[in-house]
């Protein structure tokens, strides 16, 4: 492949030096030759070998990996220079990456008197050039307007001091921008490299392509200039490639792994329903670049912008909550999302806006998705289009890491084996957000429906099963031992708690009670594994509590049955899922309820043995009824079951609560909770502010609950006062 670095001085005109084959090659096995522009895989001026070694390669239905690159991109650069680092797209970027090309021997560099062997040989072994041309201003036109291609052009007529002027102007806020005096060649280079490496992949020339090009291209809207961009090549390249191969380049997929959402790519074909634009970027929120734009009725690169129109669904954002993420993350966004609805799509071509900015090393995208990773999603997408991918250079501003990144897709893109990884666990953000976006394109592909809920199409009569569950524990409970609802005078909490604290009726003369604060019961369900269809009769209730309280009313302790849901129901609700709360506002919420309990009945009551029963996420209950009220007395004891977060019970005003707790308290923790997993934290666990923890057998709610119970009820019967009948004898009176 004739490499050949153009001198930035002497650049021959563009166009000048293609290849062009003998006609007497068009008829030798009914296949037209490659366009103009490709050449053999040479590094140097002279001329490439005979293209035989291409057409043997074609019949064995083996074709070679294309590369386009001109050393003239390079001369785009910024007028407002200084003393001063480079700004971050910086020329050396295209140069670095072909350095390594040929470092990595992806491109050859010995004699000519060579080639012709090692092509007949091994045609595939090095990339094939595709030589970069200048875009027309009729091809940029198919997706800029006129006059965004005449502000560009005006550029190259500018004097130094009116470039440094505006490049001040621009490289600032969202347009994030830079120019000089070759901007504009420059620019048309990077768009005509685009559409080249497109169309030799579309017409079979080459089984797929890396365009090594900038300025870069995905930031730029159809009218403007911004983030580093001038022309969007992408588009140009795609809509080419729909105009001129109708009938074999209709669909095109557009996966842009930038670390920045494209937004111009995204705005472009907002309403195209033949183009399906996938973005994973990071987007907190619209804090990071490109944020959100001035004009609100312009979409952003939330989840939610699904595309307009006919478009609808063809917009896909995976919009990361923050900077961070990685290859976990990465992979399971292509598991989940990208690789299902790509599938169903079924383009015709794959062009990968590839910005290396998320790659680990990169300090402005401060992400860390490394070169196996970035060589896994290539591969993932090669399987689509059969095969038919370009790969044209957007962002990545770390010389060393976007290298490095872009060999690694390179070597993918010509056949090496997988390099061997080991893919980290997702983040919980993460996998929330890829939640979310199955949810939100569920309506527009099959694929991304099993499992998704549309609240406003199951219309009225519908009620969320956690409520359900309750209300048949309150009937079961009421049948069984007749308790009733506690009346909950707080405005917040009333309608919420309606059914959810149940008491035994005429507790407050009883001399035993039993507080439990408790999760709501464990649903559990098999799907139908070919419909994915969930039936009543394949669905369960784990229920732990059920059992203490019948022994509790069996043994005359009047009980306070709390039922902490994660969610409380609201009659406006329109999303089907609802994440759980955090544990600072579960612990609110739980808070406001057990202190009310605390000063409206229980310290009124005269209760000589009063027993907290903590289980599960709800047990934080216990540890802010015993934190925010002077209550250690009146308790006789505390019996927590624990699989999540272990908290400490410690008090500034009361110095002694920490060893109370740890004296008459048993705190049953799941087999497998992390602080096993350390013999720091083991031991840390065992200091009495956390009581007395104690090491379960077993793993989840229900089954630690019924393994301790015969324990939990000793432990208790222990403690109790002489008499046991339950009420307040004479003497007592």
């Amino acid at each position: 492949m004739e490499f050949e670095d153009q001198s930035m001085v002497d650049a021959p005109p563009n166009g000048t030096g293609s290849t062009h084959y003998p006609s007497t090659l068009d008829n030798d096995d009914g296949q037209a030759p490659p366009a103009g522009g490709i050449n053999g895989a040479v590094e140097g001026g002279e001329r490439p070998p005979s293209p035989v070694g291409f057409f043997k390669m074609a019949r064995r239905g083996r074709l070679p990996t294309g590369c386009c690159y001109d050393d003239r991109m390079k001369l785009h650069a910024n007028a407002d220079f200084g003393p001063t680092p480079h700004h971050p797209e910086d020329p050396r970027r295209i140069e670095e990456i072909m350095k390594m090309f040929k470092k990595a021997g992806l491109v050859y560099t010995g004699p000519n008197s060579d080639l012709q062997l090692m092509l007949s040989e091994d045609p595939g072994k090095y990339m094939w050039r595709i030589e970069a041309r200048e875009a027309t201003k009729q091809e940029i036109c198919t997706v800029h307007t006129p006059g965004h291609y005449d502000w560009v052009e005006n550029l190259s007529h500018m004097s130094t001091k009116d470039l440094r002027a505006l490049s001040m102007t621009l490289d600032q806020g969202r347009a994030s921008l830079y120019v000089g005096g070759m901007s504009y060649e420059a620019a048309l280079l990077s768009a005509g490299g685009c559409i080249e490496t497109c169309k030799n992949v579309v017409a079979g020339h080459v089984q797929n392509a890396f365009a090594v090009i900038r300025p870069p291209g995905h930031h730029a809207e159809y009218d403007s200039a911004m983030g580093f961009c001038l022309f969007n090549n992408v588009p140009i390249g795609a809509k080419v490639c729909q105009n001129e191969y109708p009938e074999v380049c209709r669909k095109v997929l557009i996966l842009d792994w930038d670390v920045h959402h494209g937004n111009g790519v995204q705005n472009i074909f907002y309403d195209d329903p033949n183009v399906l634009y996938i973005s994973l970027h990071v987007y907190a929120n619209g804090d990071f670049y490109p944020g959100k734009p001035d004009n609100n009725m312009i979409p952003d690169g939330d989840l939610d912008k699904v595309g307009h129109g006919p478009g609808k669904g063809k917009n896909v954002n995976i919009p990361w909550p923050s900077q961070g993420m990685g290859d976990g993350e990465y992979l399971a966004a292509f598991q989940k999302i990208v690789m299902p609805i790509a599938q169903e799509f079924n383009p015709d071509l794959v062009i990968i806006s590839a910005g290396f900015d998320a790659a680990d090393g990169d300090e402005l995208g401060g992400c860390f998705v490394t070169p196996p990773c970035y060589a896994h999603m290539t591969h993932m997408l090669m399987s689509l289009a059969g095969g038919k991918v370009a790969v044209c250079l957007e962002g990545g501003y770390n010389l060393e890491a976007i290298s490095h990144s872009a060999l690694a897709v390179a070597k993918t893109l010509m056949g090496d084996a997988l390099p061997r990884m080991e893919i980290p666990p997702i983040s919980k953000e993460a996998a929330r957000v890829l939640m979310k976006v199955q949810a939100v394109q569920a309506p527009y592909w099959e694929c991304m429906r099993p499992g998704i809920i549309d609240m406003q199409q199951l219309g009225k009569g519908v009620s969320r099963l956690h409520d359900a569950v309750r209300g048949y524990q309150r009937q079961v409970l009421t049948e069984k031992h007749n308790m009733v609802s506690l009346y909950i005078q707080r405005e917040a909490l009333f309608k919420s708690y309606e059914n959810q604290v149940l008491i035994t009726p005429g507790i407050q003369s009883m001399r035993k009670v039993l507080f439990i604060i408790h999760d709501a019961p464990a649903l559990l369900a098999m799907p139908d594994l070919i419909d994915n269809t969930i039936d009543g009769f394949n669905s369960f209730i784990a229920d732990g509590v059920s059992a203490y309280v019948d022994w509790a009313h069996e043994q005359g302790f009047g009980v306070i049955d709390a039922n902490i849901p994660h969610y409380i129901t609201h009659p406006e609700d329109v999303e089907a899922f609802q994440p759980r709360p955090s544990e600072r506002s579960l612990q609110q919420q739980i808070q406001e309820l057990v202190c009310f309990i605390w000063d409206n009945y229980l310290q009124l009551w005269d209760v000589e043995d009063l027993f907290l029963l903590g289980v599960g996420d709800a047990y934080l209950g216990v540890k802010v009824l015993l934190t925010n009220r002077e209550c250690k007395d009146r308790i006789s004891g505390v019996v927590n079951f624990v699989t999540g977060n272990l908290r400490p019970v410690k008090s500034e005003t009361d110095p002694d609560l920490s060893t109370w707790y740890k004296n008459n308290s048993l705190v049953f923790v799941a087999a497998d909770h992390a602080c096993w997993s350390d013999e720091e934290l083991s031991k840390k666990v065992l200091k009495k502010r956390f009581g007395r923890v104690q090491k379960s057998g077993e793993t989840g709610l229900h089954r630690m609950m019924e393994a301790h119970a015969a324990e939990v009820q000793t432990w208790i019967s222990g403690r109790l006062s002489r008499d046991d009948t339950g009420h307040t004898t004479e003497d007592d009176r």
